[in-house]
């Protein structure tokens, strides 16, 4: 992947309006895989009694990193949309603990991507949740 094309994916992700209310921080991206961290943050608890953060934020990382995944991947030639994005949520984040997700597209052809991503807390053996999804490959 040419630097130009990780600047652009990076800079595309940065001005995002949700992805900077949400704090995300892109630590990695190039060659198809990205990862994106998210600090936690009391405004976006979902129960206030756990302290657990609301799910809806996890979904919106997650569908952003996939997002610049597809973009950094070297046979993508523009920008994408999500089609479908599958999540399956295995346990509450820890409260208090950053939630990093990394995503990769696996496979794509000239109009469709393929993504997978998983969300993790401080315990990595022990995802968050998992993501399957499709995005769009748009042509220059």
């Amino acid at each position: 992947m040419t630097a130009d094309k990780a600047t652009i994916a990076r800079q595309f992700i940065e001005l995002i309006p949700h992805a900077k209310a949400l704090g995300m921080e892109i630590s990695e991206i190039g060659d198809g895989v990205a990862e994106i961290r998210m600090p936690y943050n009391k405004e976006f608890v979902g129960d206030p009694e756990t302290g657990v953060i609301h799910g809806g934020a996890v979904s919106a990382q997650m569908d952003t990193c996939c997002g610049a995944a597809v973009m950094s991947h070297p046979k993508s030639p523009a920008g994408t949309a999500t089609i479908s994005l599958r999540i399956d949520y295995m346990r509450a984040a820890t409260p208090g603990q950053a939630v990093v997700t990394r995503a990769e597209c696996y496979h794509i052809t000239r109009s469709v991507a393929f993504v997978r991503a998983t969300a993790c807390d401080d315990d990595h053996d022990n995802p968050v949740a998992t993501a399957t999804g499709t995005f769009t490959v748009e042509s220059k």
